[in-house]
């Protein structure tokens, strides 16, 4: 009788076991889904100005011809200071698109933004701008990417 009770306590002890093993693998491979659908997406992008140079400082001495926006997590944005001097022989106002974007799709996730609120530039007058990338947080099937901005002056 005694070795049918320690059985049956051996038994239930393996199958306990066997539980709670299956459980720890059903979060573990939930857990490893959820850091794949949210891995972070980076990119190197490009920036161009019509009638306008565009630089990393104030004095003007160092043209930006790239952004590095590093690693974004889905949800979050990342911010970059540029200056932006007319170069044109008039006053202009500004517009900025983007372009060449790689994969394609990268358009449906990602949006540039800036702070210009669209006021006049006198020849050589130097603005500071802000660009913010914003990254989606449902963005999927995307971890690098790369696009142009361009930023042309009118006037």
């Amino acid at each position: 009788m005694e070795s049918l009770r320690s059985k049956g306590k051996f038994i239930v002890a393996v199958s306990l076991a066997f539980i709670f093993g299956a459980l720890l693998i059903g979060v573990f491979e939930t857990t490893l889904s959820l850091v794949q659908n949210s891995s972070t997406v980076s990119s190197v992008g490009t920036i161009k100005g019509v009638g306008v140079g565009i630089y990393s400082e104030y004095a003007c001495t160092n043209k930006v011809t790239s952004i590095n926006w590093g690693a974004l997590d889905p949800g979050s944005n990342k911010t970059t200071i540029i200056y932006v001097r007319n170069e044109g022989n008039a006053a202009a106002t500004l517009s900025q698109t983007t372009q060449n974007w790689n994969p394609t799709a990268a358009s449906s996730y990602l949006t540039l933004r800036w702070n210009y609120t669209g006021q006049t530039i006198s020849v050589n007058q130097i603005l500071q701008i802000k660009l913010t990338l914003t990254l989606s947080s449902t963005v999927t099937g995307i971890t690098n990417f790369s696009f142009d901005t361009l930023i042309t002056s009118t006037g």
